[in-house]
């Protein structure tokens, strides 16, 4: 999704690659010399007076490329915030984006290429399910801390010393989605999604969900996100009769499976369960012109994480973002939808988390600041509760110890650098603003695990 190594195959065998990948990498950083801790890693902080540099490392071209705007929103939104408030440590921060394209083979040279050539680099956001498992590897080895919107199942169970994460594995979106069909009293599930590494890695298990629930899995198609058209795959959804379809496949793939659904099946639309990556602006003004606004309104629900949507920190979060409508490149569609969307949330999070480590540790060196970053999220008992990177800082400045909680809610760091919150069940409105129409339990996605 938004997120080499083989993907389809067990997470075992995955997992043994990315320990290999990172142990040479760390192998080859041991070997080098840098007196940055952008360019080399080491533990020495920035130049004084210098801009700090955030990376946002993903798809901006290819068929995922509305991913690299959407985090590209968040950059600006809170490098913006935190620049009025003062900046880090003297140094102002500003957003660069590294072109992935989706693609492993593409993603890896724009990573080292990104180390060559940005002396100030103080953090990496992005790393989606498309290239995360060759890149995260190597931004570890530079000992660059990095916020990743992978949900692939390897970095569960693999430490990355300075890998973040603040969504959930992609199985459990699975089971969120599955969750929903059982909500809406769905009993017959067909299966669509993209041949992209992200989309890929939902498919096990939500069959093994699907079967848990004593739901019928009706067919099982991969999409092509190369393609032009889905007539086959279409009809073999329309015939194996579904009372909903499961899917994910970014780019223009997924509205025209909507639009020859909608034509084979005498002008109706088969309801449709979507992931959280089907939140965002882009594909909602394509599904909307493929099918029509509220054909598509009528008969969509997706899985997203809980975000907060009023409060102290909802409220620094959205005036920081919504400043930067029509200056972010690439963006596109309602601008407000960036408020729901995964990417624009937590990223948003990230950020102000590692900018605010970088005050408490006074260094810009993720080597020295990363540990400070779960200090911050989790907090400590009698910390001061702070919803915004100018709040925090003011405490932090003032010597007390906070506990930042942004629009994503609290975090709670697991070993491997993993926070991950509870599911809420969202919708568009006609007009493409993002609806919230109920909540899943920890319970109901307990009882579809595998």
């Amino acid at each position: 999704m938004r997120f080499t190594t083989p993907v389809i195959g067990p997470a075992a065998g995955a997992a043994v690659l990315l320990i290999a990948a990172a142990a040479a990498g760390l192998a080859g950083c041991s070997s080098s010399t840098s007196s940055s801790s952008a360019a080399g890693g080491s533990s020495s902080s920035a130049a004084s007076g210098s801009a700090l540099t955030v990376a946002d490392v993903a798809p901006f071209s290819g068929p995922d490329a509305a991913l690299g705007p959407t985090y590209l929103a968040s950059c600006y939104g809170a490098t913006s915030a935190i620049n009025s408030a003062g900046g880090v440590l003297g140094h102002q921060l500003n957003c660069k984006s590294v072109d992935t394209r989706g693609d492993p083979a593409d993603a890896v040279p724009a990573v080292n290429q990104m180390f060559a050539s940005t002396p100030s680099l103080a953090l990496v956001i992005g790393c989606t399910s498309d290239e995360a498992a060759s890149v995260a590897p190597i931004i570890n080895s530079h000992k660059m801390a990095m916020f990743c919107m992978t949900g692939q199942s390897e970095f569960d169970s693999v430490h990355f010393p300075y890998f973040y994460r603040l969504v959930p594995p992609d199985l459990e979106e699975s089971y969120a989605m599955v969750a929903i069909a059982q909500q809406l009293g769905y009993k017959r599930i067909a299966l669509a999604f993209g041949n992209d590494i992200g989309s890929q890695t939902f498919i096990q298990p939500a069959i093994a969900s699907l079967a848990k629930a004593g739901m019928v899995l009706t067919t099982n198609q991969t999409l092509d996100l190369k393609a032009t058209t889905f007539r086959t795959e279409a009809e073999a959804i329309i015939q194996s009769h579904p009372d909903a379809i499961m899917t994910e496949a970014l780019g223009a793939a997924d509205p025209t499976l909507f639009s020859e659904i909608k034509q084979l099946n005498n002008g109706k639309m088969i309801p449709i369960i979507g992931t959280s990556a089907a939140i965002s602006p882009p594909f909602f003004k394509s599904a909307a012109a493929a099918v029509g606004a509220t054909t598509f309104t009528s008969n969509f629900h997706a899985d997203n994480l809980v975000v907060e949507s009023n409060g102290p920190a909802f409220q620094a979060f959205s005036s920081a973002l919504l400043a930067q409508q029509g200056k972010v490149p690439g963006a596109t569609g309602n601008f407000t939808t960036y408020l729901s969307a995964p990417g624009g949330v937590h990223l948003y999070d990230g950020i102000n988390l590692a900018a605010l480590a970088m005050i408490m540790s006074k260094s810009t060196s993720p080597s020295v600041y990363g540990v400070d970053i779960i200090k911050i999220g989790d907090g400590v008992p009698g910390a001061t509760v702070c919803y915004s990177f100018a709040g925090c800082a003011a405490s932090l400045k003032a010597g007390k110890s906070i506990r930042y909680e942004g629009p994503g809610g609290p975090t709670n760091f697991d070993s491997f650098h993993d926070s991950t919150g509870i599911f809420q069940v969202d919708t568009y409105s006609p007009s493409g603003q993002v609806n919230v129409v109920g909540n899943l339990t920890a319970a109901e996605l307990r009882a579809l695990s595998g």
